[in-house]
């Protein structure tokens, strides 16, 4: 693999991680289960205002690496989600970019080389259980998408993402590279990706995004 020159301002080096908790029944209060009624009859702009990449202000490494990070990829008609652990936002080509580590077997994956285009979306700690649904089935063989407690609205460029998200990262893909065993220096990395490949027969991708339009919630 042809080694790139990345400046990455932030980041988490390396995976997707997949949750597998259970989604807990809903204890919310009456409150927060109206506001969120109200939510799903609001539109895109209602809920959202437009940023530039410099102005994000959250913690990157708190962002992807303790909250995750939901990768949306597809159309109205079909879409489907995962959760990713592992990545960053920075630049590249002096553009604003961001990065993942994915598994090659992600449908997700599939539906971002098809589009083209894909968002990022990060949640606050009240809909931690709803997101980590996506993390729980693969969407190949599921229809997991229907069962989401989130609601679903397309973003103005026509990417997919939920009116519950607080940030917004809509990204046009730019480089899915096959990462190899040879281009990592600590045995850790190298023993990651050689157990991977024994599960999937493919070595992971690093997925590289131009950042197109970032979204904070109102």
């Amino acid at each position: 693999m042809n080694r790139i020159l990345i400046t990455l301002v932030s980041g988490i080096l390396l995976t997707t991680a997949c949750g597998n908790r259970t989604p807990k029944e809903d204890t919310a209060p009456a409150g927060q289960n109206e506001e969120s009624k109200n939510i799903q009859t609001m539109n895109f702009d209602e809920l959202f205002t437009g940023i530039s990449p410099e102005e994000i202000t959250d913690n990157v490494f708190k962002r992807v690496g303790k909250d995750y990070t939901v990768i949306t990829a597809g159309n109205l008609s079909h879409y489907n989600s995962m959760i990713a652990s592992w990545g960053g936002w920075g630049i590249l080509f002096d553009r604003p970019a961001t990065w993942c580590f994915l598994r090659s077997s992600r449908y997700t994956l599939e539906l971002m080389r098809r589009e083209q285009t894909y968002t990022m979306s990060y949640f606050d700690e009240a809909h931690r259980e709803d997101m980590m649904l996506f993390g729980k089935k693969s969407g190949r063989d599921t229809d997991k998408m229907k069962e989401s407690k989130l609601s679903s609205v397309q973003t103005p460029a026509g990417n997919m993402t939920y009116r519950e998200a607080r940030l917004v990262i809509e990204c046009k893909l730019v480089e899915v590279t096959t990462v190899s065993p040879d281009d990592f220096l600590t045995e850790e990395g190298r023993k990651f990706v050689i157990d991977a490949h024994a599960e999937t027969s493919d070595y992971h991708k690093i997925v590289i995004g131009e950042i197109t339009a970032v979204w904070l919630r109102r």
